[in-house]
Parts: structure tokens; sequence; C-alpha cells
């Protein structure tokens, strides 16, 4: 860092940077790390497999002025459940950290990780955000783009899911286990 950065930031600023740079990753996910994955994992699954007919259960709603839970089916159920754990899984990642890349992780691969993490989050926050907007602020623009938002999000966590057995059955590196079982 040059000392003209470190000069011109405040205090609290200074704190922050120094902690980060103090605070260890951990050499594991934590036991809520890995439960908040598979949870949202099998919430968002059951979101996908139960949405069929809620263009037409929108329509209803928007013209029967319905309001609240009133009618809500499964499909907003299973997501607002994902949606719920997956703003408490950010805040424990921000609180805790994540391990480092396993060892012999090339960079290219890291940024890969990186960046695919950094999708699969923005999606799992914009397509239920974006659901919740249609189903009860009645914006039917937003629910077709969260039918486009949802579909690439399968399409990213099915790519996840491609990678990760990847790892674990022509790597052998030790990947998906980390999902698996607790480390520090």
């Amino acid at each position: 860092m040059r000392w003209s950065s470190w000069r011109n930031c405040s205090p609290l600023c200074r704190r922050r940077r120094r902690a980060r740079k103090s605070m260890a990753a951990p050499n594991g996910f934590s036991r809520l790390q890995i439960a908040l994955h598979w949870l949202i994992a099998v919430l968002i699954v059951a979101a996908w497999f139960t949405h069929e007919g809620m263009g037409r259960a929108l329509r209803t709603r928007i013209e029967t002025g319905a309001s609240g839970i009133e009618g809500n089916t499964l499909h907003v159920w299973f997501g607002g459940a994902a949606f719920a754990l997956i703003l408490i899984r950010i805040v424990v990642r921000m609180k805790r950290g994540a391990p480092e890349h396993v060892p012999g992780t090339s960079p290219r691969m890291a940024l890969a990780a990186t960046w695919g993490h950094r999708m699969l989050y923005v999606l799992m926050i914009a397509a239920p955000a974006l659901g919740a907007l249609a189903w009860y602020g009645g914006v039917r623009d937003a629910g077709e783009v969260h039918e486009t938002v949802a579909q690439v999000l399968m399409i990213v966590a099915l790519g996840h899911t491609a990678v990760a057995l990847v790892h674990h059955f022509i790597m052998k590196d030790g990947t998906l286990g980390r999902m698996m079982r607790a480390g520090n």
C-alpha cells in the first residue's frame, strides 16, 4: 500500500484495513455456513419446481387487489425463505470470512471461482427481490425480469454444481469436501 493512500485514509478506514490484514482466513466453512449453503440450494430448487402458473397467479392477484401474504403460493414461500437465508448467509460470510482457495489453484481458476460466486450471490439476491416486487408490489414487468433472472440463476447454479463435481471426481482436490465438513 502506498503511503499516500494510507495517510489519506480516515482512522476508521485504517482500523478496518488493519483488522482485514490480521484476520486470518478460516481453514474451512463453519457448520452454519454449510447448513445455509445446502438449505438455500434446496429452497432454490424447490422454488424452481413450483414456479408453474405464477404468471396467472400474479395476474389474478393484481386484478383482485390481494395484498400481504394473502394467496401466497409455495413458490412465494420458498423464494422468500431463500431470500432471508441468503441475506443471513452474506452477513455470516462478512463476519467469519471464507477459506482460501485450495492449494495449487491457478490464478485463473481462483479468479473464475471468485467471480462465479459473486455472480451467484447477485442472482440469488436479484431473483427473489424481483419476485417480491412483482408479487407484493404488483409490478408485472418485475415478474418478467424475475423469470429471466431465475433462469440465469439456475444455469449458473448448474454450472457451479458441475464445477464442484469436476473438482471432486476428476481433480480430487478437496474443494467439494469443504462444503460437506466444517473446518475451524
